[in-house]
């Protein structure tokens, strides 16, 4: 990860979430609180739900990176 990332491992998903509003979607890609059954504590940190649910913590940031990313190419 580079300096300038917006998400972090210590993050709280409840801070991941307001941060990029399509957030949400990630997390429920992974199985992170997308569903019923896969609940996840909005102050529990990225990591802790990742380590929770065997989510290898990089390649979800690097995801919700991503979205940031993607909105630059597309206003480019």
């Amino acid at each position: 990860m580079s300096e300038g990332n917006r998400f972090s491992p210590d993050m709280a998903v409840a801070d991941a979430m307001k941060l990029h509003p399509r957030a949400g979607e990630v997390f429920a890609a992974f199985h992170l609180g997308g569903c019923a059954h896969c609940h996840i504590n909005a102050f529990e940190t990225i990591e802790q739900v990742c380590n929770a649910y065997g989510v290898e913590v990089n390649v979800l940031l690097e995801v919700l990176e991503g979205l940031f990313e993607n909105e630059a190419s597309a206003n480019a």
